[in-house]
């Protein structure tokens, strides 16, 4: 009786890569849209003249970042797919929903992130204080809808990798 009984945790290397990236991405932007964005809003910053500028010098970089992640995701899940004995739903589903962090993100980085900027940008010599125009709420609505998207996408795929790794799917 001297078996020794060795359970091994076998999880393939995309998979880290992909739990790990989509949880770095998300909790950065949780904390980017809930603690930074709302301090900087209520010690009143977006009433400053330089807030514009700021902040896409933040978004700017928080969107190089966002693009990269996005990547490596859609690189992992497309390695997965054909790599994995997955099932065929797990597959599409996964490819989807990395399609859909991807678009969010190029939308976010080339579409929104500039649009804002320019709208917030205060070009009157004469108005001391600027105000916030009525674009930029639509603006707003439109980057809180595509955050939403992200993190219900993001979260979802997440948490099938976390199933697949951890056996609760069938491999």
């Amino acid at each position: 009786m001297n078996a020794i009984s060795r359970v091994e945790f076998k999880r393939d290397f995309w998979h880290s890569v992909v739990m790990l990236t989509l949880g770095f991405w998300l909790s950065a932007s949780l904390v980017l849209d809930w603690v930074i964005m709302p301090s900087l809003y209520i010690s009143g910053m977006m009433v400053q003249s330089g807030f514009a500028t700021a902040g896409y010098v933040v978004f700017w970089n928080f969107n190089r970042m966002e693009l990269l992640a996005a990547a490596i995701i859609l690189t992992g899940v497309l390695v997965l797919s054909k790599t994995q004995q997955t099932a065929n739903s797990w597959r599409l589903g996964a490819i989807a929903l990395s399609l859909t962090l991807l678009f969010v993100t190029v939308v976010d980085t080339y579409f929104l992130t500039p649009q804002m900027s320019a709208v917030g940008l205060n070009l009157s010599l004469f108005q001391t204080v600027p105000e916030i125009p009525t674009t930029m709420n639509v603006l707003h609505g439109g980057y809180w809808l595509l955050e939403a998207v992200k993190l219900v996408c993001g979260g979802t795929l997440l948490t099938w990798c976390m199933k697949q790794v951890f056996g609760v799917l069938n491999p």
